[in-house]
């Protein structure tokens, strides 16, 4: 196991910014790793790279440190100056052997993750891994780990309650829209077309929403957004002249003043007195809090939302511990078929080595008493040896898995 190696570059121990120099596209995944494993820096390597990691797992004999990492890291980005390589590595976060697995095991299961119990991070585990199988960049100890790290983190999103209750805004954000009952034809009306809203939109338009009006300080963006929500797009200075209506409105902005004024509010319902919908999502807020006073309104603020964000994920701290049982058994079973893969790579040489032996016998120590049979018994004597045959190869390996079961279970 001590040749499993990972080389860690996460929201712990650098710099989103920094992270971001190391991505590399799936589409020069092969082109850019390939060296490694000529270059002997290591036998096996799959690049994991989300947006706020970049980290390698290795399979190789050579030693895991600075030196290794700094050459390791010229090799792949030969662009980058000595100080800005010199400076990354310095930051690396190192894992060999059983550390290596588990840490795999808990980036797998979220518990590495900046937002603890996101199952998104199982798919990226496994295109991460298909996508530098096909570029012929893994082999046998990386397939193992891989495949068992997301059998693990399955059974602990199965079996504990570590992603039960959300803690990203948008699904918070989205869970209070959804318990209010807003039908799919409802008008809404989104101001900010940022990152934010621009999730939150589109996780909208996913469950079916269709109706939306996008504002935004820079026209360009809001109409990007409108044309992918099948909706329609406006500068912000054109807020004033809206005249189709909203049943929710969505505000996300960048400013320091509230966007949503009690005047602007009331030129935006018009003659419409039916109960409104507001999420805002801005720090400080976009809605003038005056607003809430004299409007019958359903209003969700990114203050209840962070409240109801850190309450979650407080909840699933607690199952941290059931969680680290389930990624110890983890490992252990890693263990178990890691030694039984060894033992079946090993013991393919035993049927050619079988036959061999049959054929010296038949062929050479034998040949003359063999001659000497009637063609019953040359047909007996050769059903006879197939079948001895068949057992040599098959008794030693069922041996060697009892064997391996059995130290399995003895921990």
């Amino acid at each position: 196991m001590k040749q499993l190696q990972s080389i860690v570059f996460n929201h712990k121990n650098l710099a989103l910014n920094e992270i971001g120099k190391l991505h590399i596209e799936n589409t020069e995944i092969g082109q850019r790793l390939t060296p490694l494993l000529t270059e002997h820096f290591a036998k096996e390597v799959m690049l994991l790279s989300t947006c706020n990691r970049v980290e390698f797992l290795l399979a190789s004999n050579e030693v895991l440190d600075a030196e290794y990492v700094h050459a390791f890291l010229r090799l792949l980005y030969p662009h980058l100056d000595v100080p800005t390589i010199s400076q990354i590595a310095s930051q690396a976060l190192l894992y060999t052997g059983e550390d290596a697995v588990q840490h795999l095991f808990q980036v797998a299961s979220s518990l590495d993750s900046l937002v603890v119990g996101e199952r998104e991070i199982i798919t990226q585990v496994r295109h991460s891994y298909e996508t530098c199988k096909a570029q012929n960049l893994t082999g046998e100890m990386i397939r193992l780990v891989v495949q068992k790290g997301i059998e693990t983190a399955k059974k602990i999103f199965t079996h504990t309650a570590i992603a039960k209750n959300p803690v990203s805004i948008v699904s918070l954000a989205y869970r209070k829209l959804k318990n209010l009952h807003i039908k799919l034809d409802a008008r809404f009306l989104i101001i900010g077309a940022g990152v934010t809203n621009t999730n939150f939109s589109k996780y909208l338009k996913k469950h079916g929403f269709k109706n939306f009006h996008i504002y935004n300080r820079t026209a360009e963006k809001a109409l990007q957004l409108a044309a992918e929500l099948g909706g329609q797009g406006h500068a912000l200075s054109k807020l004033p002249e809206h005249t189709a209506g909203f049943d929710v409105l969505i505000c996300c902005t960048g400013s320091s003043d509230a966007i949503v004024t009690p005047a602007l509010y009331k030129t935006l319902l018009g003659n419409d007195n039916a109960k409104k919908v507001v999420i805002d999502l801005a720090l400080p807020n976009d809605l003038d809090e005056r607003i809430l006073q004299d409007n019958d309104i359903s209003y969700v603020s990114i203050h209840q939302l962070k409240d109801l964000a850190e309450k979650n994920l407080r909840e699933r701290e607690k199952e941290l511990a059931a969680c680290e049982v389930i990624i110890n058994l983890g490992m252990r079973e890693f263990t178990t078929a890691k030694r039984e893969r060894k033992v079946e790579l090993a013991m393919g040489l035993i049927p050619k080595k079988v036959r061999e032996i049959r054929d010296t016998a038949i062929n050479e120590v034998f040949v003359k008493e063999i001659e000497a049979l009637d063609q019953p018994s040359k047909e007996l004597l050769d059903k006879v040896i197939n079948y001895m045959e068949k057992k040599y190869i098959s008794v030693p390996m069922k041996m060697a898995k009892d064997i391996l079961i059995d130290e399995a279970g003895a921990y």
